[in-house]
């Protein structure tokens, strides 16, 4: 198993965060998650997520389907 720790980007400042969080969790299963001020009235969502060892791809592809994400930015993945 892989603990992976994601930052979200909303394609605006307009995105309802916990709408995304909520759409978040119906592909993937989310251990923690903290919404984090960046600029300017945006905020990323910082996802702790816990899954098999098959590599990020899969994971960031379905974040990255959903509407109101620009982008999904692996910050560290480490062995359970």
């Amino acid at each position: 198993m892989v603990a992976i720790s994601l930052k979200v980007m909303p394609d605006s400042p307009d995105v309802d965060m916990n709408r995304l969080k909520a759409d978040i969790a119906k592909s993937i299963e989310i251990k923690d998650a903290k919404l984090e001020p960046l600029a300017f009235g945006l905020k990323s969502l910082k996802l702790l997520v816990v899954a098999k060892d098959v590599g990020t791809e899969e994971i960031e592809a379905k974040i990255k389907a959903i509407p109101g994400v620009a982008d999904v930015i692996v910050e560290s993945a480490t062995l359970l």
